[in-house]
């Protein structure tokens, strides 16, 4: 009588099992099937034409642009004229990596009206270049290992954040911490940068 109880119990412990597994293996499979890896060459194509300066600065996709300070004001002097979103990030930041994909999606989408920069501070250069590799960006991020850069356009020293600047070079907005959607994203570009 124990033993046909205690192999009642093994089989239902082993349903158990069989059913967790395969809702497991189920929901992997989705998610692959739905999550599909950021495509660098097809956006650039979308923002091969955008207007100038923004097509120059998509043509440094993906890259990690040296120069300090001084780069970085020259750039945003030639970008006047344009609103600036800009992204401060590193590559141990969790809550960066997580809003990666949304910023791909939405720099695509709107590259060709809002100019979007990366701004890779406290990191080290290798391991930047390695996240890149993994999630590339349709626009180049300036380095900024010290934080000079973002000192210089008063972003708080925790990460991620997201800066606004308006057509004059103007910071109208910053954002702290990851963006959960990119529609919230736009919200923000929509409310700050027209």
């Amino acid at each position: 009588m124990i033993v046909r109880v205690l192999l009642g119990l093994l089989a239902v412990v082993a349903v158990g099992v069989a059913v967790v597994v395969g809702l497991r293996q189920a929901s992997a499979g989705e998610e692959s099937e739905t999550a599909k890896p950021f495509d660098l060459p097809a956006a650039q194509r979308q923002l091969a034409d955008a207007p100038a300066p923004l097509a120059g600065l998509y043509e440094q996709a993906n890259e990690l642009l040296d120069g300090g300070p001084p780069a970085f004001r020259a750039q945003m002097r030639e970008l006047r004229g344009h609103p600036v979103v800009i992204n401060k990030w590193a590559s141990w930041c969790g809550p960066c990596r997580a809003e990666f994909p949304l910023l791909q999606e939405v720099a695509t989408k709107r590259g060709k009206d809002v100019a979007f920069l990366g701004l890779n501070a406290k990191d080290t250069h290798q391991l930047a270049l390695t996240f890149l590799r993994d999630e590339p960006l349709p626009f180049p991020s300036f380095e900024d290992p010290e934080e000079r850069i973002a000192r210089a356009i008063e972003t708080p020293p925790n990460f991620p954040v997201t800066a606004f600047f308006d057509e004059r070079g103007k910071l109208a907005f910053l954002h702290q911490g990851a963006y959960r959607t990119a529609a919230d994203l736009e919200a923000d570009i929509d409310r700050y940068l027209r």
